[in-house]
C-alpha cells in the first residue's frame, strides 16, 4: 500500500514551522511525525504540502492511496485500522478526518461518499505550535517504546549517577561520562554518536538525537528533545529544538520550540511565566493577532534559520519567523516577523542576499549545502511574510 501524510486544516496554526517544511516533518518526541508513522507502517511515505514545499518534499501517488492527517501521531491501535482501510472508507475522530483509502487523485476525491468509521480512542493530536511541547513527554515516552522494544542498550558507563537504568537506553556510538540521569520521570533516550559531557544533569522524559550534544554543567529537565546534531547548555525545560541548531551556552529556555538552523546566543534567556501568572498568549499567523493558548507556561516559538545575540531577552509567548536576527538590550515585541533584524529599539527587514549567505555559511559548516531548492522557499516565505514586516 502506499501511504500519503497531508498538512491538513492545522497547517496555519503550526507556523513559523510549517514555512519551511510540511507539517509531517515537525518534530515531536524523538521521532518526526513521518518517521513514526513509517516505523509503525514499514514502509517509505511521502507528503502534500504547500506547492512551493513540493520541490524539496515531493509526492509519489500511485493507483492506491492512504491519506493520512499529518497532525495525528499513529499509536498501534489506530496504526491497525488505518492499514485494515477498504477503498473509499474514511476514519474520524469527532470532526477531524484521520485518514482515507482512494484510487482517486488526492484533489478529485469527494468524502461525502465514503463510509465513515469513527475512531473513539486516544490519540494525540498537534494542531498548535505549544502542542509540540506540551505533547513531547507522551511522544518520547511512544517512541522510546518503539525504537528499544526488542533491543538491548550500550552498557551506562559506570562513572555516570543514575535512577532509573531500566528506562535508559544508549545507541552504539554515544558517549556519556559523570553525568546525572534520572529516568525515574521518564525515559531518557541517547542516540546514535550522540554525547553527554561531564558534569550534566538530565531528569527525563529526555531524547538526545543522532550526533547531538548536551555540554558540560547543562541542566535538563524534561520533557525535553535535542534534534539531530543539535547542541545544548545550560538550563532547558520541556522544550524541543529540531536539527542542526545550538543553544551552546548558559542561559534558560523553558516551554519552547526551537527550528532548524537556530543559534542562540550565550546567556539568552525565555520568560515561559507571565508575572500576574495569567494566561499566555501567541501570535495567531491566520487571524493576525494574538490568540489564547489555554496554557500558563509558554516561552519562545522560533522558526528556522534565526539567530538572537549574547543577552537576548525574550519574553512570554514570543513567536520569531524564519531567518530573523534579534539582537541588542531590552525585551523585543513578542511577534517577530520572518527576515527581521533588530531587537527591542526596532527592526528593519533582513535582506535574502545576507541571510543566504549566513545560511550558506552554516549549513556547510556541517558539511550540507545549501541548495537552489532551499533558497527558493526562504525566498517564498521572504514573500509571504511582507506585510508584517515595518
Amino acid at each position: 500500500m502506499n501511504y500519503i501524510l497531508f498538512d491538513g486544516p492545522s497547517r496555519n496554526n503550526l507556523l513559523p514551522f510549517t514555512f519551511t517544511r510540511p507539517v509531517a516533518d515537525l518534530r515531536v518526541g524523538i521521532l518526526t511525525i513521518r518517521e513514526k508513522w513509517e516505523n509503525h507502517l514499514g514502509s517509505t511515505i511521502t507528503t502534500i504540502t504547500e506547492d512551493y514545499l513540493s520541490e524539496k518534499y515531493p509526492m509519489v501517488e500511485l493507483d492506491e492511496n492512504i491519506m493520512i492527517n499529518a497532525s495525528f501521531l499513529p499509536n498501534d491501535h489506530l496504526v491497525d485500522i488505518v492499514k485494515g482501510l477498504k477503498e473509499n472508507q474514511v476514519v474520524f475522530s469527532g470532526e477531524d478526518m484521520i485518514a482515507f483509502f482512494t484510487k482517486d487523485s488526492h484533489d478529485e476525491v469527494n468524502l461525502e461518499t465514503y463510509e465513515a468509521i469513527e475512531y473513539n480512542e486516544p490519540v494525540l493530536k498537534i494542531e498548535h505550535s505549544w502542542d509540540l511541547f506540551s505533547n513531547n513527554g507522551e511522544a518520547i515516552k511512544a517512541d522510546f517504546d518503539l525504537l528499544t522494544q526488542g533491543r538491548e542498550s550500550q552498557p551506562i558507563p559506570s562513572s555516570c549517577n543514575v535512577l532509573g537504568a531500566e528506562h535508559i537506553f544508549i545507541e552504539e556510538g554515544a558517549k556519556l561520562e559523570f553525568a546525572t540521569l534520572n529516568a525515574n520521570s521518564g525515559p531518557i533516550y541517547i542516540g546514535k554518536d550522540a554525547e553527554v559531557m561531564e558534569g550534566a544533569l538530565i531528569r527525563g522524559p529526555f531524547a538526545l538525537c543522532d550526533h547531538a550534544t548536551v555540554k558540560l554543567g547543562a541542566k535538563i529537565y524534561g520533557p525535553t528533545t535535542v534534534g539531530p546534531h543539535s547542541k545544548v547548555g545550560g538550563e532547558v525545560n520541556n522544550s524541543v529544538i529540531f536539527g542542526y541548531s545550538n543553544k551552546g551556552h548558559d542561559g534558560f529556555l523553558g516551554n519552547s520550540v526551537i527550528g532548524e538552523w537556530c543559534n542562540l546566543g550565550a546567556d539568552t534567556n525565555t520568560s515561559n511565566l507571565k508575572n500576574n501568572y495569567a494566561e499566555v498568549k501567541l501570535w495567531d499567523y491566520e487571524t493576525e493577532g494574538f490568540a489564547k493558548t489555554g496554557l500558563q507556561f509558554c516561552g519562545l516559538m522560533m522558526g528556522d534559520h534565526s539567530k538572537c545575540g549574547i543577552n537576548t531577552m525574550f519574553n512570554t509567548g514570543t513567536v520569531v519567523g524564519v531567518s530573523s536576527n534579534i539582537f541588542g538590550s531590552g525585551f523585543p515585541r513578542n511577534f517577530i516577523p520572518s527576515f527581521s533584524w533588530g531587537g527591542y529599539s526596532g527592526v528593519t527587514t533582513y535582506l535574502t542576499k545576507k541571510a543566504f549567505e549566513v545560511a550558506e555559511v552554516v549549513m556547510k559548516r556541517r558539511d550540507i549545502t545549501f541548495s537552489e531548492v532551499d533558497e527558493n522557499i526562504l525566498e517564498h516565505v521572504f514573500e509571504e511574510t511582507k506585510k508584517w514586516r515595518r
